[in-house]
């Protein structure tokens, strides 16, 4: 079983174990970056579940948009597909290497909102990853970034994979991005609200 087939494998099993989830996203989308409705958000990296990608697009309802970006057009497509089984119209996916500033086919400077939950530990570009989330974002645009804590966890990925809160704050301070906030965003995860 390979590396990321095994930490599927431990997040479902403990699923089944603990009862409370790892990450909220009704509490990460209205407490921490206090989305409105009408708000123009993306989801970057936004996986196949839509795990945030339908929940923002509910919040921001039919005067907003949600775009759903990832690399894997078979995760596009799981979300396409979500929204449509839940008759979410206001969702449109992109596909993009989120690695390569200005591949996002998404107007720069448009967006209120943007966000990047579990991904930072996937690349090894981070500091792509944060500044083509930049370029998207409108003036006072909001980014979430929510990652993996760096201590040792009972699942989730090596923690040589893993980036430390330090480091996305120098990334941000690089890119001229400012911290609004840095909190705990789970059991496993640390979480930063950063502005443009």
């Amino acid at each position: 079983m390979n590396a990321k087939r095994s930490t599927c494998y431990n997040i479902f099993m403990l699923s089944k174990l603990v009862p409370t989830k790892l990450l909220d996203p009704q509490e990460l989308l209205v407490k921490q970056l206090e989305l409105k409705f009408g708000q123009f958000v993306a989801d970057l990296g936004c996986g196949g579940a839509g795990y945030f990608t339908l929940p923002a697009a509910r919040l921001v309802g039919s005067r907003g948009k949600v775009y759903g970006v990832d690399i894997l057009k078979s995760a596009l497509e799981g979300v396409k597909s979500k929204a449509k089984l839940d008759n979410i119209l206001n969702i449109e996916t992109v596909w993009s290497d989120l690695e390569r500033v200005g591949a996002t086919s998404i107007p720069p400077d448009t967006l209120d909102a943007a966000l990047l939950v579990n991904i930072m530990f996937q690349s090894r570009n981070n500091r792509a990853l944060l500044d083509e989330a930049r370029r998207l974002l409108k003036v006072s645009g909001k980014l979430l970034v929510v990652d993996w804590k760096v201590e040792p966890t009972p699942f989730g990925p090596p923690l040589s994979d893993r980036l430390s809160p330090e480091k996305v704050k120098e990334f941000a301070g690089s890119l001229g991005l400012k911290e609004a906030k840095q909190f705990d965003a789970g059991p496993y995860h640390y979480g930063f609200v950063l502005v443009k």
